[in-house]
């Protein structure tokens, strides 16, 4: 009875030790094939480093050309633009051990200077420039996270201009909805080229019996008592009664206006505050 569970117990270890290797290749396989989420693909420009471990003679720190091609010892030129790193990595290695040049390579890519993709932030921002894509998934907020943000007088709503397909693109965001239940889906993948342009926030003017007349920043849905609270108020010699709304209409032509206090103001209007007779 003893020699034979101990016959069933050596026949079950070396089964399983013979299963163990299939496995394991079979896991790496997986991994291997497994695609990269959202890794940085090479472009024209790009400065990298190739390096194949204990092998310092094939160290090499170059740029991808224009037409996304790079020249590598024993493997001469090999196109690497458009490729994920991972990708790019694989490429070489396959070459290196096909060829039998390398018995098991171990090929490791640096991007050291980002060139290949890159987008343009243009008008009220703090850092206004052209800023290096260094993720595939960058977004509208990061890229304009990176330009330091909107300036005080930046305008809410900004424009993405670029291509996509082959075609022209242009979208007006509401940066506020980005940051709002669905936001996520609003907030668009930046692709090489792309501009982002952010305008001067919409004015309103007040002058005449206020504290303080100019200029002033519309805000959302902001109301004429708003305005005048931003004026400061109505000084000793302004009346409510006197308060005017001049407005260009559609035809260029300006209305003159006798608003409540609790009608909204719309972008380029003169609030005009006269002075009391009494």
């Amino acid at each position: 009875m003893k020699h034979t569970f101990q016959s069933a117990l050596l026949t079950a270890t070396v089964a399983l030790c013979s299963i163990s290797p299939v496995v394991q290749a079979q896991t790496e396989s997986k991994v291997a094939s497994a695609p990269v989420i959202n890794e940085y693909k090479l472009g024209s420009g790009d400065v990298i480093r190739i390096s194949v471990y204990q092998n310092l003679d094939l160290t090499l720190e170059t740029r991808v050309t224009e037409a996304g091609l790079v020249t590598f010892p024993l493997l001469g030129t090999i196109r690497l633009g458009g490729l994920g790193v991972t990708a790019a990595e694989k490429l070489i290695s396959d070459g290196l051990r096909n060829g039998n040049f390398v018995k098991q390579p171990q090929v490791t890519i640096v991007v050291l200077q980002v060139r290949g993709n890159q987008a343009s932030v243009l008008g009220q921002v703090n850092r206004p420039g052209r800023f290096p894509i260094e993720v595939a998934d960058m977004r509208l907020t990061d890229l304009l996270a990176t330009a330091g943000g909107t300036s005080p007088i930046g305008s809410d709503r900004v424009v993405l201009s670029g291509t996509r397909n082959g075609a022209p693109y242009r979208m007006e965001v509401d940066l506020p909805t980005l940051f709002g239940p669905g936001g996520r889906d609003k907030d668009v993948v930046i692709q090489n080229g792309d501009t982002l342009w952010v305008d001067r926030q919409p004015l309103i003017f007040i002058y005449g019996e206020v504290q303080r007349p100019g200029a002033t920043r519309l805000e959302r849905g902001m109301t004429v008592m708003q305005a005048l609270a931003t004026g400061g108020g109505l000084n000793l010699r302004g009346t409510e009664r006197g308060i005017r709304v001049h407005r260009k209409g559609a035809d260029g032509k300006v209305q003159v206006l006798q608003p409540k206090m609790d009608d909204t103001l719309l972008e380029g209007d003169v609030v005009f505050v006269q002075e009391s007779l009494f």
